[in-house]
């Protein structure tokens, strides 16, 4: 009772304070053409808006009912779109700086666009409706329903009207809300309303004559506003789980805790306070903002990996009358190393035999408390002392973080049998926010006892030995000792290398002996050293091995010599030569340089000595000398007077150049003096030569000799090209072959015709009366040409490569019964072909398809020829041939000579 009393009170202060604060704001009715572009000013200022003078109000905020207007801050109202309107009206909600809303209803009317009137007129008009809007109570309480407001039209006083009220909250949702007694108008809520479902309610109200059920006033806009009560309690929004990192710092964000309300903003319905209220040691909180922050560095992720915070949540600033909301935010502590590895034990202890290298001894286990398998918890170890000798190597397992420890080098029971070590452990990351260090163990390894071969002592003896003693001679003893008696009782010694077989090791004693020459400048001895192994085996057969170094010292055994074979002097006609003479020595200082160089007592006074080094001197010549190779003789000796003498080889000639000092003679530097000039001379000369022999040949195809050849002693006859060489000398080649390129016909008349065949080779250096077939077209299948014969005889050398032959024949032609120039073209390019195909193929084909050599049958035959490539009848004999003379004979000779094939 008491509440609804407080809040029947605070409505009726507020209404009265409305309308003591503000006034009523009279309509506005515009005339606005029927077409309203956008843009269009329906009002200009809060003066025409009818607010000049009214009671102190001071609108800030204008909201028009219609989206197709809009209402600037000066209050100047205007169209947002294109329209054709014939009547409109919307109203414009106004609200000033306290608070308080009041309404301006707006009414436009078309005019007719061709009066007078240009812009739009404004009229006011009296307001006929009352009250102002007016609220209600959210989850007001029964009984409903209950009355609000009464509404009243002034046209009541005319008209005997009744009132009808539609829209949100009476015809549409939530339907039914609101009711109306028609004929008082007053309005009544049916049940309760929920602010945060529906802030406000917009509706109309209208009223009408009873009589006539016409409209008698505009209709009224109605406004419900719901007022506010703190009937929900805030929520948490976003996540509530955070990371922090443990160890961190006091004042550390750990996270932003986020909460809303669904009560009316800016009231204390939604003013939230956030608190804890667990977990206060380790965290703080903002009331304010929620921010949640570290209270201390004493997060501890080994004591705890996830922290629950419980936070409050309520509203009205955190009154106790406010509603609230408790939740549970979670902190996960993030690992840092702030735990160093500690040992189990206090001390570890494991045995190894000696001579064992490789091999695990001992395991070390050790305790983190940091995140496993992480750089915070890994463990790496070192052996920190005892470890000098490099006899240890530490590793980690993966998978237990435990130490490995292996013996790498093998131990000496004799000489240690306990072997004490200090392990150090640490981590892989560095520690963190702690002052501890890390950790130390000792470890004690018991070395175990094993019975070994001898040992020498030292495993490697040094020994100085000059070179060229005599055989038999002892350099030294080298002896071992057992292990454990520590004595050389009953071992024997061997020798296992001596490249050279210089040493003899005595059996019993180790003695070294001298066994053959020891020469220092052997290809075995390296820096004056030579070394050779030793054995020694006690009487239960083991073995150890020894090293003897020997430092080979140096005597006076090699004397200088002069290397060079021959010396070159480059002869000069305006001053004496001279050339260098350099000597070595294989032994070393003080029995090699400096030298001393003298001329033999049997020189000519033809030389002389100057500019003396320690290891060469400047021979130079008395007197101009002719070219040739002269002996000087030469004595050289070492620093301790050792040497002979030497004959030493001076070549004198005429230099074409000098190659690092050293003359280079003429006639031996022919080939090698060829500069970059000589070179291009041989191209250009070779360039020459070819071009030469292209035009030689051009010649000999152009303008031929027919050279006749008297029949020789075989009886055979023919015709070569002239040739420059006549003598006989030059060997015949077989085998060669060449290409039948044409066929000239040189003389075209009846009774002389010569045939010039180029570059024709045959298998075969004799040839007797030959026969061609000609006046037709080659037939390959029949392997025969035309009817017309051409009888000739001749010979054919298949050594004339690349030559003409020509063949000439004599006679009379009878006919060409059916040839012409163009068929012996034709003929000329099918036996190209045909000699190109069978040059390929092996040289038994040749007799069927090529030119055949055929005996003379003698002279005045009455068969002719019986060649079957002849085309004409033989009408001459080859008589003729015979006055060819002696002359020609080698070189019939020559081409009538057998091949080495015998054809």
């Amino acid at each position: 009772m008491y509440r609804r009393a407080l809040i029947c009170a605070s409505l009726i202060v507020l209404v009265l304070f409305q309308f003591s604060e503000s006034c009523e704001l009279g309509p506005v009715h515009a005339f606005v053409p029927k077409t309203l572009p956008a843009g269009y000013v329906i009002s200009k200022g809060t003066d025409e808006l009818n607010l000049k003078g009214c009671g102190g109000v001071r609108p800030v905020a204008f909201t028009s009912s219609d989206p197709d207007f809009v209402v600037n801050t000066d209050g100047t109202i205007t169209t947002v779109r294109d329209m054709v309107i014939t009547t409109k009206w919307f109203y414009v909600l106004v609200q000033d700086d306290s608070g308080l809303q009041s309404i301006l209803d707006v009414t436009l009317t078309c005019i007719d666009e061709d009066s007078q009137k240009s812009v739009a007129v404004k009229r006011r008009f009296k307001r006929r409706w009352r009250p102002l809007p007016f609220s209600v109570v959210e989850n007001d309480t029964p009984p409903f329903p209950k009355d609000i407001e009464m509404i009243a039209s002034d046209s009541s006083v005319d008209y005997n009207v009744y009132y009808v009220i539609s829209g949100m909250g009476v015809t549409t949702e939530p339907v039914g809300l609101f009711l109306l007694d028609k004929t008082t108008g007053m309005i009544r809520v049916t049940r309760p309303v929920d602010r945060e479902q529906y802030p406000q309610y917009i509706f109309k109200a209208q009223v009408f004559d009873k009589d006539t059920n016409k409209e008698t006033d505009e209709f009224l806009p109605v406004i419900v506003n719901v007022e506010d009560v703190n009937d929900n309690a805030p929520e948490f929004s976003g996540s509530r789980a955070f990371t922090a990192q443990e160890r961190c710092s006091a004042g550390t964000l750990i996270g932003i805790i986020n909460a809303t309300d669904k009560d009316q903003a800016g009231t204390l319905h939604t003013k939230i306070k956030f608190s804890l209220f667990n977990a206060t040691d380790l965290f703080a909180i903002n009331g304010e903002t929620g921010a949640l922050t570290a209270k201390s560095n004493t997060l501890d992720r080994e004591a705890e990996e996830k922290v629950y915070v419980g936070i409050e949540i309520r509203d009205m600033n955190g009154a106790s009358t406010g509603l609230f909301n408790r939740g549970t935010a979670v902190v996960t502590l993030t690992d840092v190393n702030n735990n160093p590895p500690t040992f189990k034990e206090k001390l570890y202890k494991g045995t190894v035999m000696e001579n064992q290298q490789n091999v695990l001894v001992l395991r070390i286990p050790v305790e983190d408390r940091d995140l496993i398998n992480t750089p915070n918890w890994r463990a790496l170890y070192e052996v920190t002392k005892g470890n000098e000798s490099g006899n240890f190597r530490m590793e980690t397992d993966p998978k237990t973080n435990e130490g490995l420890l292996y013996v790498i080098k093998p131990l000496d029971y004799e000489q240690t049998p306990l072997v004490k070590l200090v392990v150090t452990v640490r981590n892989e990351a560095p520690l963190v926010g702690v002052q501890a260090t890390w950790n130390t163990v000792p470890v004690e390894l018991s070395v175990g006892d094993e019975d070994e071969g001898p040992e020498f002592n030292p495993s490697i003896l040094r020994l100085k030995v000059k070179e060229n003693l005599p055989n038999g001679t002892v350099i030294g003893t080298y002896t071992a000792l057992d292990p454990e008696t520590k004595s050389s009782k009953g071992i024997k010694y061997t020798k296992l290398s001596d490249p050279g077989s210089w040493i003899t090791v005595v059996e019993n004693t180790g003695e070294l002996k001298v066994a053959n020459t020891i020469d220092r400048e052997s290809p075995l001895v390296h820096n004056d050293l030579y070394n050779i192994t030793v054995e020694a085996m006690d009487e239960s057969k083991k073995k150890g091995k020894g090293t003897v170094i020997m430092l080979i010292e140096d005597v006076n055994d090699n004397v200088p010599l002069i290397p060079t074979s021959e010396l070159v002097l480059c002869s000069q006609a305006d001053k004496m030569g001279s050339v260098l003479v350099e000597a070595e020595d294989k032994d070393q200082s003080p029995y090699s340089t400096p030298f001393i160089f003298e001329l033999g007592p049997e020189n000519d006074g033809k030389w002389k000595l100057k500019d003396t080094t320690s290891s060469s001197v400047v021979l130079e010549q008395t007197e101009f000398l002719p070219n040739g190779e002269y002996s000087v003789p030469l004595m050289v000796k070492d620093l301790q007077g050792s040497g002979k003498e030497q004959n030493v080889k001076v070549r004198i000639c005429s230099c074409e150049r000098e190659e690092h000092g050293l003359g280079i003679c003429g006639a031996r530097s022919a080939s090698a003096a060829l500069g970059s000039w000589g070179i291009l001379a041989l191209v250009l000369s070779g360039l020459l030569l070819l071009l030469l022999c292209l035009l030689l040949i051009f010649i000999c195809n152009t303008k031929r000799e027919k050279v006749y050849i008297n029949d020789d002693v075989d009886g055979t006859g023919g015709m070569l090209l002239k040739s420059n060489t006549e003598a006989p000398g030059e060997e015949v080649k077989d085998g060669a072959f060449m290409k039948l390129q044409s066929v000239d016909i040189m003389d075209g008349s009846e009774n002389n015709m010569a045939v010039d065949i180029k570059n024709v080779g045959m298998s075969g250096s004799r040839y007797g009366q030959q026969s061609f077939h000609g006046g037709g077209i080659y037939n390959s299948t029949t392997q025969e040409f035309g009817t017309e014969n051409i009888r000739s005889s001749g010979i054919f050398d298949t050594n004339l490569y690349g030559s003409s032959t020509m063949i000439r024949k004599q006679g009379s032609m009878n006919t060409f019964r059916h040839g012409t120039l163009n068929a012996w073209k034709m003929n000329k390019q099918l036996l190209d072909k045909k000699l190109a195909y069978l040059g390929d193929e092996e040289e038994g084909r040749y007799a069927d398809d090529l030119i055949k050599v055929y005996g003379n049958e003698g002279r005045g035959s009455a068969a002719g020829s019986i060649g079957c490539c002849s085309m004409l009848e033989e009408q001459d004999s080859s008589d003729f041939l015979n006055t060819l003379g002696p002359k020609f004979k080698p070189l019939a000779d020559i081409c009538s000579r057998p091949t080495r094939g015998g054809k």
